[in-house]
């Protein structure tokens, strides 16, 4: 009896351990991507205007979005760094290093006076938050993957790694909420001013709130049964490049298609649509919006389907689909009309979620437990500049060059094909791997937590 009640009660606390770390994970992640997405808003709106002044509108957004591009460039250092930082010393004091540094970056954006106060010295200050912003976030994504995941049981990894997945689309939601909040608040004159500054700095209350949950979580039990075991590795950046360089590969190749396609649908679809098509800002963010929102609930549903069918065929079915929408979705929205540029962005941020969501589980599963904050660091910050980096620069770029759609649906289909490259070289999960080091998780039941 007595041996059946400490069964219930460890049963119970490991429950309670899946739902704090899931939670961490996805308000960690949702704050510094809300940190990450307000600045790429920002970018598209006006940072052309009020750092990079230009007689010709596009070439100020072209450089607002190079800053951008700075952001992506940056994480490779954070993902190097923190990454094997999380594989030695444990992943709960890393997440707690990145999401200050992000934090402190964002808040010194929203108190940063521009060109026409500092001159030359604005647009520098700019890029060199950018890139610490960016370093926070290379090191954020990889440790919010194993926060959720290692908890919970590795044949359900799909759905608790999705928690990291679902910040990106709420801390996007967040983001425009703010701002156009602000804009429908303010006059323009107002908004240019001083407006915007105000939804960056709220990061530094929401930051606070998200330290909060974190430093109230225990370590995760895969790194704790690894300290135990000492196994722990010594030089992790080697070993991945060393000894598991095709699953790096892979895990690289499978987030460009993913990337290009959400830099399109959340951030160069602002200035296409009121550069193009016409529309007022706060129609083009209204679109944004309503897409991001519905992510919140088929991110994790993605993830959870991956669980109960092949990983990979989902990712790569969806891939396809987003190698496809482009040319339907450019074709709709020619004629102006608000509806059709929201049904555009929906399908294209469903098919979007269909990625996204296995696509924590799917990187991290590409490395061995004791490799796997370097590894998936790594491949998230090296995809990111190859994919969504350049993909605004690239977009803006086309645009002005070929005055047409044609040539950006088809970058889109090449980075959709270049992610169905990934998936095939990549291999499917092996759950034993995480029950060898963890007992627990080799009789924990795969519903106990509902998605």
């Amino acid at each position: 009896m007595q041996h059946t009640q400490q069964g219930t009660e460890a049963s119970l606390a490991n429950r309670s351990g899946i739902r704090r770390a899931f939670l961490a994970s996805l308000v960690g992640t949702s704050l510094e991507w809300y940190d990450f997405a307000i600045y790429s808003v920002a970018a598209a709106l006006v940072f052309g205007d009020l750092f990079f002044p230009s007689e010709d509108p596009l070439t100020g957004t072209l450089l607002a979005f190079s800053t951008y591009a700075v952001g992506y460039v940056s994480r490779p250092l954070g993902g190097l760094v923190f990454g094997w930082l999380g594989d030695v010393i444990g992943r709960k004091r890393v997440l707690t290093a990145t999401l200050v540094l992000i934090g402190a970056a964002t808040v010194a954006i929203g108190l940063l006076p521009t060109y026409g106060t500092i001159g030359v010295a604005a647009p520098i200050a700019l890029v060199v938050l950018r890139f610490a912003q960016g370093v926070g976030v290379g090191g954020e994504w990889g440790g919010a993957v194993l926060l959720s995941s290692e908890y919970g049981d590795p044949r359900r990894r799909g759905f608790y790694a999705s928690a990291a997945q679902i910040g990106p689309p709420a801390g996007n939601l967040l983001a425009n909420g703010a701002l156009a909040a602000l804009g429908a608040l303010l006059s323009e004159d107002q908004f240019l001013s001083w407006g915007w500054r105000v939804a960056f700095l709220l990061s530094g209350v929401l930051v606070g709130f998200g330290l909060w949950i974190r430093m109230s979580l225990e370590e995760t039990p895969v790194f704790k049964a690894m300290e135990a075991e000492k196994t722990r590795p010594e030089a992790p950046v080697k070993e991945v490049f060393t000894t598991q360089s095709r699953g790096l590969t892979a895990a690289i190749l499978s987030r460009v298609g993913p990337d290009v396609l959400y830099a399109m649908f959340t951030v160069f679809v602002l200035t296409y649509a009121t550069d193009q098509l016409g529309m007022s800002r706060g129609s083009a963010l209204a679109a944004v919006l309503i897409g991001s929102s519905l992510q919140l609930f088929m991110i994790p549903l993605a993830g959870a389907l991956s669980d109960r069918v092949n990983r990979r065929l989902l990712y790569g079915c969806a891939a396809v689909g987003a190698g496809l929408w482009p040319f339907a979705f450019f074709a709709l929205v020619g004629g102006g009309s608000w509806l059709l540029l929201t049904l555009g962005v929906v399908v294209g941020l469903m098919l979007h979620s269909l990625m996204y969501g296995p696509q924590a589980a799917f990187v991290a599963e590409q490395f061995s437990p004791r490799l796997r904050y370097t590894g998936s660091s790594l491949a998230y910050t090296l995809a990111g500049l190859i994919g969504g980096a350049v993909a605004p620069l690239i977009f803006t770029a086309l645009l002005g060059t070929f005055h047409v759609w044609v040539p950006l649906a088809l970058y889109l289909a090449v980075a959709a094909a270049v992610t169905v490259t990934g998936l095939c070289l990549g291999r499917d999960a092996d759950p034993a791997e995480d029950a060898d080091l963890t007992p627990a998780h080799r009789t924990e039941s795969p519903s106990c937590v509902s998605p």
